[in-house]
């Protein structure tokens, strides 16, 4: 099953659709709560980096049976240092995102740290590419 939704860069009003789509669906397909927690953060996080820092881009949910795809795409400016911006605490959010509460610099560190599996590739100029694997293990009710 597959499913790819829209992110616009700016869109705050719009923002976390996405993940409450990807929420929605995996919850019709019966997995348990404790992987669509996991998912939905990393949704979540990559959804709203997109809105603050990418240009417009894509989420895309590839559900099979032994594993569960997310991958983000943007055609944003990029990230200069991947390294640093995988670091707790470290953001690059403006002021107006933490006024609205964003910019603590966990949104990467909390993608790591919940897929099994994570890949981000990103080019100064080029944009960002995440890709993130859960494996399924019979995890359905």
């Amino acid at each position: 099953m597959k499913k790819e939704y829209e992110i616009k860069a700016k869109d705050f009003v719009r923002a976390g659709k996405a993940s409450i789509g990807v929420q929605s669906i995996l919850k019709n397909i019966g997995f348990q709560q404790d992987i669509i927690r996991r998912i939905c953060i990393c949704a979540y996080e990559s959804e709203m980096n997109v809105v603050m820092h990418g240009a417009d881009g894509t989420l895309s949910l590839n559900v099979g049976d032994k594993e569960i795809v997310l991958e983000v795409k943007d055609c944003g400016k990029g990230i200069e240092d991947i390294e640093m911006a995988l670091k707790e605490g470290y953001s690059t959010a403006s002021e107006e995102h933490r006024d609205m509460g964003f910019g603590a610099g966990m949104g990467l560190p909390n993608i790591k740290k919940n897929s099994d599996n994570f890949e981000i590739t990103s080019q100064k100029g080029n944009g960002t590419h995440l890709k993130m694997v859960f494996r399924v293990n019979g995890n359905r009710e």
